[in-house]
């Protein structure tokens, strides 16, 4: 018996293999973008400031601070400020400025004072940031 046009050739098993790992590896692809857009996280971010232990460094004394992102979104230029008062009245401030944060990211830094922050209250945190 001649194969006519109407007949066609039968798969290989090599090809059934080929064929079904493509399909299962397509499919878990489309399904974690699926996944994925499903349950994107569309909330602002949420940052909080967390002060570490003061550390004296010739004769500065040095404030080590944690800033992390636990929202949904980045944030862009992410502004610490630092503020020290003593007898009621703000005596040193500082600054500092974190290009972006992602989500679940943090950031480490420190501010510098030159009197000890213990001898009075000492404020940290966040001012501001950018939604990029």
């Amino acid at each position: 018996m001649t194969p006519t046009e109407s007949q066609k050739p039968q798969r290989t098993l090599a090809e059934w293999v080929t064929f079904i790992t493509a399909s299962l590896i397509l499919a878990v692809i489309v399904g974690l973008v699926g996944y994925t857009w499903l349950n994107e996280n569309n909330q602002p971010p949420k940052l909080a400031v967390t002060k570490k232990i003061i550390e004296k460094i010739d004769g500065q004394f040095s404030v080590p601070f944690e800033v992390i992102n636990t929202g949904g979104e980045t944030a862009e230029s992410v502004q610490i400020i630092a503020e020290l008062e003593i007898d009621g009245k703000v005596t040193e401030s500082g600054e500092q400025q974190i290009d972006f944060l992602s989500s679940g990211e943090t950031e480490a830094g420190a501010f510098l004072f030159s009197k000890n922050p213990e001898q009075g209250q000492l404020t940290l945190r966040v001012a501001s940031y950018k939604s990029p």
